[in-house]
């Protein structure tokens, strides 16, 4: 089948919840992904923060045909080995002292949701069930994560949300301190904010997060779904800002491009939780955990995040310099290899216009470009991606 007659197909066949570009991705190789026709991309969308190690890791090629050939899936009424020496691992290198392994990013805010809720049960009986989250925030399309999520385009047309969830600005403490009450089991944040636009928190705003949870009783959940895992030039988000939470949610890179979800959590939460609270069919099961031990391995062994804070740097320092270059550009932003250019134009062309010249980006909003690339990128790749973004914009103001 070519190019055209599977665009016809998949609109024939699958329901359409996304706008897709006019090519076909075929295989992907590093840092580059190639569509059909042989033409050559380079990534900087990284599978929406999935793919942190690029593309035929060798490593988790083998690990993934290696555990297929053992065991794929028993269920989560047996025993098996990875899911163990992964929690082992996560454990080890995090505040966590339990985890629950689930199968996406959405699936680990409703267990989180739920944790939440059964401990301020447990511990402080009805009426203490309020979650504070926060404007501009993004945390999933499910009932629960949908209603945590503090941006109404998601909202509309799906209503009634569920109740007990309350939206205040980001990055304004003040107007937690308003809302906060006894009534509160949580406060559900991103460090960085992701879909919103790419908005990193304050350092002050979530040390005061903590403090202002650990006066009124309350939880602080850390949603580091796409800024987790390596991202931000730590292994954890919660480790570049030293506030650490009583749950956080993981999913994204955590095996390799596989479904997986997980929530770490420490014992004060987990104690609340019993069997039969909470369970997911698929997950942990042997195959992604082993996958997923071996993406955790390599980050931390050939010291990833450590790599990501140099090609961040280098990265900024070129972006940083495009709205003094650039109109169109009103600002940069963003927090190790989490970037996002503020637009005064429309992003869709901007980002229709960097495809066809062999580069990849996303949105964030209707006028943000959001950067995404693996972590496993290099400076030729930044230069590269600098360059055509820099023709991109060139292109645009003549245009305009």
């Amino acid at each position: 089948m070519d190019t055209k007659e599977i665009i016809a197909e998949e609109q024939k066949y699958i329901l359409s919840t996304y706008k897709r570009p006019s090519f076909v991705l075929e295989r992907g190789e590093g840092m580059y992904l190639f569509d059909l026709e042989g033409n050559k991309y380079l990534d900087f969308v990284g599978g929406l923060a999935v793919n942190a190690l690029g593309y035929g890791d060798k490593e988790v090629l083998a690990a993934l045909n290696s555990q297929a050939e053992k065991l794929i899936h028993c269920s989560n009424l047996f025993h098996s080995i990875p899911g163990v020496k992964l929690a082992k691992l996560l454990i080890e290198n995090s505040f966590a002292e339990k985890v629950f392994f689930c199968n996406s990013g959405t699936e680990a805010i409703e267990g989180a949701l739920k944790f939440a809720r059964k401990w301020a049960s447990k511990n402080h009986g009805e009426g203490k069930q309020e979650i504070i989250a926060f404007e501009n925030s993004f945390h999933g399309r499910s009932y629960g994560a949908l209603s945590a999520t503090g941006q109404p385009k998601y909202q509309r047309g799906f209503e009634p949300l569920l109740p007990g969830f309350r939206h205040v600005k980001y990055n304004d403490l003040s107007a937690v301190k308003a809302v906060i009450s006894p009534k509160v089991c949580a406060v559900l944040v991103e460090p960085v904010q992701g879909e919103g636009g790419i908005f990193p928190a304050k350092p002050e705003f979530l040390a005061g997060l903590r403090q202002l949870c650990d006066q009124n009783q309350a939880l602080l959940i850390f949603d580091e779904i796409q800024c987790g895992l390596g991202r931000t030039g730590n292994l954890f988000a919660y480790q570049t800002y030293g506030v650490v939470p009583d749950l956080l949610t993981l999913a994204k890179p955590l095996a390799g491009g596989l479904p997986m979800g997980a929530i770490l959590l420490n014992n004060k939460v987990a104690e609340a939780i019993q069997p039969g609270d909470h369970g997911a069919t698929f997950g942990g099961n042997p195959l992604v955990c082993q996958v997923a031990l071996t993406v955790l391995n390599k980050l931390i062994r050939d010291q990833i995040p450590q790599k990501v804070q140099k090609m961040s740097s280098s990265l900024l320092s070129k972006l940083e310099q495009f709205p003094q270059k650039y109109s169109i550009v009103e600002e940069v932003r963003g927090l190790g290899l989490m970037i996002a250019l503020q637009l005064t134009v429309p992003s869709a062309p901007c980002i229709e216009a960097c495809a066809k010249r062999g580069l990849l980006v996303c949105k964030a909003g209707d006028q943000v470009l959001r950067l995404l690339p693996p972590l496993i990128v290099q400076e030729e790749h930044i230069d590269q991606a600098v360059a055509i973004l820099g023709e991109v914009f060139d292109k645009q103001l003549d245009s305009n």
